[in-house]
């Protein structure tokens, strides 16, 4: 082991154990801990049960059960409890949290997130460490320390993204690719706005990888079956039940409405989609809908073009990575915890960089400004420095703008410039062609 290596190992070390130790402490501290494991463990409970776990009326008594002596939370809470918006396919993983206790569900779980996440990024830096170990453990240990929303909430998308994370280095490494394809169909079948970007980007990527993607798709499919027919059961009209409970908390000044008025775009774990931005404008979705369609749908269909051209090697696999995991994220719902998928452009930034031109001089401050904005940390602070009656009121509309437009900007920058560097490279494939 060489000593960059080492120091890159012991940076990684460094942002493990603060991950560890400041989450487990965090979650403890919080008024209202784990909230989005709720999400997933009361509907999978009333499943159970042999009700429908999409309509509230069904869920609710077995929330009720739990918080029995205890005080009532906030409403917003409750809501999230009782409310499924998970897909049928999610229950073969959730069902199992459900047949434990609350107290040792969570703890399960959150071993699981925590574990599976710090495993996704040891992998990361494992792909990393022969070309610029200290750079890419910085980074990594960064994004680790930066990542505190994922154990607070226990949003499931911290399980997701690590799945995601591990099929990846499985496919690319050529090692374990049978967990890999499993690791991938589950992270599907849970959180497909999550990993469906990355299973887009495999099947476009060369025949090697595109079986690989059909792979995950079928195993997603076969594990989907069973919790599909049993839903479908239980619950004949569970699609116009769910789309009902996604529906409900994006109407004006709910939870998931990207409106300029509602709750959604505040405060951290904030909705980060385009349409936040726009609506700043024209608080109107016939606005602000269409105008994040508009700037997404060319740099994707873009995106596609170049991947669908591809020449190169696994370098090209992560330049299309780190593009779209970022554009991915603007024009449907995404909240800032999403924004750990970020840990796959770390790759694309370490490649660009050894080839030290000018692409490779901007890399390095381009992912490490988009990791600042994108975290915990820097929201953290701003919300304790900022807060609503430090600011004077005529001030008020920027205190709000420098809220909501920096994460979905910063994202929207990132998302360019790897697209930009993945066209760059496809050219130079193209002149090489030529001149040969």
């Amino acid at each position: 082991m060489s000593n960059a290596q080492r120091d890159g190992l012991y940076l990684m070390l460094i942002g493990t154990l603060v991950f560890v130790l400041l989450g487990i402490g965090l979650t403890n501290a919080t008024p209202a801990p784990m909230a989005d494991f709720k999400a997933v463990y009361f509907p999978a409970r009333t499943l159970l049960a042999h009700h429908d776990p999409y309509i509230e009326s069904e869920v609710a008594p077995f929330y009720e059960a739990s918080r029995a002596g205890l005080p009532r939370e906030a409403e917003k809470i409750r809501m999230v409890a009782i409310q499924a918006v998970y897909p049928p396919t999610a229950f073969f993983l959730t069902v199992p949290f459900a047949m434990l206790p609350w107290k040792s569900a969570c703890v399960v779980w959150i071993i699981l997130m925590l574990g599976g996440f710090i495993a996704a990024t040891w992998l990361i830096w494992n792909l990393c460490a022969d070309e610029s170990p200290v750079v890419a453990g910085a980074l990594i240990a960064f994004l680790l320390v930066n990542s505190m929303l994922l154990p607070i909430t226990a949003n499931a998308a911290g399980l997701a993204i690590s799945l995601s994370v591990v099929a990846v280095w499985c496919f690319l490494r050529d090692r374990f690719v049978l967990l890999g394809v499993m690791c991938l169909a589950i992270s599907l079948a849970f959180k497909p706005h999550d990993a469906g970007p990355v299973w887009l980007c495999l099947l476009l990527a060369g025949p090697v990888f595109r079986k690989r993607a059909l792979e995950s798709l079928l195993a997603t499919v076969v594990l989907s079956i069973s919790a599909i027919l049993w839903v479908g059961h239980l619950a004949p009209h569970w699609f116009s039940e769910m789309s009902l409970n996604i529906a409900t908390p994006a109407l004006p000044g709910g939870l998931t409405d990207p409106g300029a008025a509602s709750q959604a775009g505040h405060g951290l774990d904030m909705v980060i989609t385009l349409q936040t931005v726009f609506s700043t404008f024209i608080n109107n979705p016939r606005f602000y809908n269409p105008a994040a369609y508009l700037v997404c749908g060319p740099l994707l269909l873009a995106w596609i073009w170049f991947m669908l051209r591809r020449r190169g090697g696994n370098e090209t696999v992560w330049l299309g990575l780190a593009a779209i995991v970022p554009l991915s994220m603007l024009p449907i719902y995404h909240r800032q915890l999403d924004c750990a998928m970020l840990l796959l452009a770390v790759p694309a930034c370490v490649d660009l960089m050894k080839r030290g031109d000018r692409l490779g001089k901007l890399a390095l401050p381009v992912t490490w400004i988009a990791l600042i904005l994108t975290g915990t940390l820097y929201w953290a602070i701003f919300f304790a420095v900022f807060t609503a009656d430090r600011v004077p009121k005529q001030l008020g509309w920027l205190r709000a703008d420098a809220e909501i437009f920096p994460v979905p900007l910063v994202l929207l920058a990132t998302g360019c410039f790897y697209l930009w560097a993945l066209a760059r490279r496809e050219c130079a494939q193209d002149v090489s062609q030529a001149a040969a």
